[in-house]
Order: structure tokens, then sequence, then C-alpha cells
């Protein structure tokens, strides 16, 4: 049986591209992307916790996702999306408040 993903979304509402999204969510995570150049790029943001950025296909606007899953509980995706949250609009970002949801 396949494992159970929690995920709580951000919607940033900005033109950046995905690589770009990425390095500032490292930067704020105080870590680095996994994955870099695949299909399936990530920051670790916490022992089982990471966030993924979603950005619209064919140069669509903004906004963009990003998905902050865990492998463990809710809880653990809910706390790092918001310390993630605080993170980016301290430096700035347009960024809408934590949705849960579960993958």
């Amino acid at each position: 049986m396949p494992e159970k993903l929690h995920a709580v979304t951000l919607v940033v509402n900005m033109p950046i591209t995905k690589i770009d999204a990425l390095d500032a969510i490292a930067f704020a995570a105080d870590g680095g992307v996994d994955g870099a150049g695949t299909m399936s790029p990530r920051v670790w943001l916490a022992p089982h916790a990471w966030a993924e950025v979603e950005i619209p296909k064919f140069a669509d606007p903004p906004p963009f996702a990003i998905d902050v899953y865990s492998d463990v509980s809710g809880a653990v995706a809910w706390a790092q999306a918001r310390r993630l949250f605080d993170a980016l609009e301290r430096f700035g970002w347009n960024v809408s408040p934590p949705r849960a949801g579960v993958q």
C-alpha cells in the first residue's frame, strides 16, 4: 500500500521561474534543492517534510503553487508550510496563507 502524503499549499502571485522559486525556498529553509535538474525537484524543510513547486504550463501568468508535503502527518506539513509562508513574506513575496489538502 502506498504511503499517504499530507499536503498544504501556498499560492504565490508573482512571476518567477521554477528554478528561481526552488532556490529562494532553499535559501529560506537554509537548505538546498534535492533532485535539481530532474522532473521532481524538492527542497527539504525538515525531516519528513519537503516543498515542491508547481508552475503553470504554457507560460500562463502567475499564480503558482508551492506544495508542502509530509509523509508523517498533516500537522507536520501545516507547521512547515506556515514556517515557509512566514519566511517568504519576510522576503517580500505575495503569498496566500496555507491551505490544507491531502494527496
